[in-house]
């Protein structure tokens, strides 16, 4: 997938879509076991396990006792069915390649049972937010204020416009 132009989104028979999912997990108790040969071959794994999935690997770093990963996914794989594919799939081959850490990890779970997940893309919140709120398509417009509290206080700005009644229900039919 490129960056830049039409290349950037997936596209289907009714759907144009670029989805990005920043993916963080760590190793079970912390061991620093992603080094050397293993920390290598954790690394080929996820690139094949996502191929296997349809998942592009846009970046991906390798630690000691974490790892991070960015993808770009179809839109039927949710983040939680991708960080059980990546998690499961190379949990499973690693200990198989590496009888090491089958030893040390003895109940057969490689990572830690959470995972860090963000969406990311190009576009800002604050910009979708003007997005909708600059849409016309009324010379009236909308408006349905945000009633969600952040942080304690209801939000000062309003999130949709007012519906306007149509005449037809001022009227009782």
């Amino acid at each position: 997938m490129g960056i830049a132009g039409k290349d950037r989104y997936s596209r289907g028979a009714h759907t144009v879509l670029e989805l990005k999912y920043h993916l963080v997990w760590k190793t079970k108790y912390g061991y620093p076991v992603l080094v050397g040969d293993v920390g290598l071959r954790v690394r080929e794994m996820l690139r094949q396990i996502c191929s296997e999935n349809g998942i592009a690997v846009v970046r991906g770093n390798v630690r000691a006792n974490h790892l991070h990963i960015l993808v770009s996914a179809p839109s039927h794989l949710s983040p939680a069915k991708i960080a059980q594919y990546l998690k499961g799939k190379s949990s499973y081959r690693l200990q198989r390649e590496f009888p090491d850490l089958k030893k040390r990890y003895w109940g057969s779970h490689l990572w830690s049972r959470g995972y860090f997940c963000c969406t990311i893309g190009a576009v800002t919140e604050e910009m979708i937010k003007k997005y909708i709120e600059d849409q016309e398509d009324t010379p009236e417009g909308f408006k349905v204020w945000d009633e969600v509290l952040h942080g304690g206080t209801a939000s000062a700005a309003p999130a949709f416009r007012p519906i306007p009644t149509p005449s037809s229900l001022d009227e009782g039919g």
